[in-house]
C-alpha cells in the first residue's frame, strides 16, 4: 500500500507545486507601463463569427467605439452560417464583411481565409476577438502603446461579463486561476504568457506567415507554440480588459471542456517531438509550455487530490485500528497537499470576487462539473479536428 500511496503521490505533488509556485508569483506581478506611442499603427480586427447572430451586432458596434484614429483600423468579420439579415445589418456598418468560404468550420480556417482575402502590407497589427467580446475604448491605443515599446504579441485580460448563472460563475472564477497561473505568473518570472484564443494581438507579418499553418480546433495552442519555438514573448495586459460572455449552461461547459482537452492533448502530441531541441537550446519557454501541457485539466486534478485524500485518509484509519499503529500519518502529506491545491486556486482570485454568497452556491457544482471533465476524457476521438461551437447571447435566471 505505501507504495501504490507514493506512487499516486509524488506525479500529483509535480501538478500542485508547479501551479502554486505561479499562483504565488501572480502576486508579485506588475502590468507593464508603456509610454505614449511616437508611431500610430494600423491595426486589422479581425471577429470570426460562426452562427454568432445573437451577439455579433453589438460587439461590433461596441468595439467602433475605439478612441483610435478611425483611418487607422480596420474591421473585419467573417461571418460563417448566419442569417441572412445578419449580415444586411452588418453591410450598413463601417467595416468589411467576408462570407466563409470553406466546409467545416473552424476559426482557424476563417482566420486564414481573413489574412489571404486583406492586403496585409497595410498593417502593422493583426488583433483577434470573439464574436461576443466587448471591450474599453482605449483598447487599440494601449495596443499600439505596447508594440511602440517593441512588444510583438499581447494577451489582454479575458474576464467575464454575464455572471449572472452559477456554471457562468464558476466559468469566470476558472478563466481569473489560469490567468494567474499562465499569464501573470508566467510574465512575473520573466516568461511568455499564455494566450486565450482572444483579445490577442500579434505583428502582423508575423501573423501573415503563420496562420496558414493552424489546422486544429486549438488554434491558440498551435499559436502559441510557433511564438515559443520562434523565442518571441507574449506579454500580458491584466489592465486592459475584454469581457467575453461565460458559459451558463452544464451541457454547454462539458462540450466546451472537451474542445479544451482534445486541444491540450493535440498540442502536447503534437510539442512533444521538439522538447529533446528545446532542452538543447535552452529554450526554458517552451519547455515550460510543453510541461504545462501534460498537467491534468485543474478540476480533474482538483478531484483527484480530494478524492486520495479521503481515499488514503480512510485506509490509514482502517489500518490504525486494526493493528493498533500509526498507519493513519500517512494520510498527513495527503492533507498538506490538498491545502497546497486549494491555495494554488484561491491565490490568483481578486478577494473581493472570492467570498460571496454566489460564488459559495456556485462551489457546490464542482463536483458535478468534475465527474463530467472526467466522462469528457473517453469521448475525445476527433474533437480537436471536429469544430466544437459554444452558442452565445443567451440569457437564463439563475439556476
Amino acid at each position: 500500500m505505501n507504495i501504490i500511496d507514493w506512487v499516486l503521490y509524488i506525479p500529483l505533488t509535480l501538478c500542485v507545486c508547479y501551479l502554486l509556485l505561479y499562483a504565488i508569483a501572480s502576486k508579485f506581478y506588475r502590468a507593464p507601463q508603456y509610454p505614449e506611442a511616437r508611431t500610430l499603427r494600423h491595426i486589422v480586427v479581425l471577429f470570426p463569427a460562426y452562427k454568432e447572430d445573437r451577439v455579433i451586432l453589438s460587439s461590433v458596434r461596441s468595439f467602433l467605439g475605439q478612441d483610435y484614429p478611425k483611418e487607422l483600423f480596420d474591421l473585419v468579420v467573417i461571418s460563417d452560417q448566419m442569417q441572412p439579415e445578419t449580415n444586411e445589418a452588418l453591410r450598413t456598418l463601417p467595416i468589411r464583411l467576408l462570407m466563409a468560404d470553406y466546409t467545416e468550420s473552424s476559426k482557424a480556417k476563417a482566420l486564414a481565409m481573413a489574412m489571404n482575402n486583406i492586403d496585409t502590407d497595410l498593417y502593422d497589427i493583426v488583433v483577434i476577438m470573439d464574436a461576443d467580446n466587448v471591450t474599453v475604448p482605449e483598447f487599440l491605443s494601449c495596443i499600439n502603446r505596447a508594440f511602440d515599446s517593441g512588444v510583438r504579441s499581447i494577451q489582454a485580460h479575458r474576464t467575464g461579463k454575464n455572471l449572472n448563472t452559477d456554471i457562468s460563475i464558476l466559468d469566470g472564477a476558472s478563466e481569473e486561476i489560469n490567468n494567474g497561473f499562465f499569464r501573470s505568473g508566467h510574465n512575473a518570472l520573466g516568461l511568455s504568457a499564455g494566450l486565450s484564443g482572444s483579445g490577442m494581438a500579434f505583428d502582423a507579418k508575423w501573423f501573415q506567415q503563420n496562420v496558414q499553418y493552424l489546422q486544429t480546433a486549438g488554434e491558440d495552442k498551435e499559436l502559441e507554440s510557433m511564438l515559443l519555438q520562434q523565442r518571441i514573448h507574449t506579454v500580458y495586459l491584466n489592465d486592459l480588459p475584454v469581457f467575453d460572455e461565460k458559459t451558463q449552461k452544464k451541457e454547454a461547459i462539458s462540450n466546451q471542456r472537451k474542445r479544451w482537452i482534445a486541444a491540450q492533448f493535440g498540442a502536447l502530441r503534437a510539442s512533444l517531438p521538439h522538447l529533446p531541441k528545446a532542452l538543447l537550446q535552452g529554450n526554458i519557454d517552451y519547455c515550460d509550455k510543453i510541461f504545462q501541457w501534460m498537467l491534468p485539466p485543474r478540476l480533474i486534478q482538483l478531484a483527484g487530490v480530494f478524492g486520495l485524500t479521503f481515499v488514503f485518509t480512510v485506509i490509514g484509519l482502517v489500518m490504525s485500528l486494526r493493528n493498533g499503529g500509526n498507519e493513519w500519518t500517512m494520510a498527513i502529506k495527503w492533507w498538506i497537499l490538498s491545502v497546497a491545491q486549494v491555495s494554488a486556486m484561491i491565490l490568483p482570485v481578486p478577494g473581493g470576487q472570492l467570498f460571496t454568497k454566489e460564488v459559495g452556491k456556485a462551489i457546490m457544482k464542482i463536483p458535478m462539473l468534475a465527474v463530467t471533465m472526467i466522462g469528457n476524457l473517453f469521448k475525445l476521438k476527433g474533437a480537436n479536428k471536429k469544430f466544437i461551437h459554444t452558442e452565445h447571447g443567451e440569457h437564463h435566471s439563475h439556476s
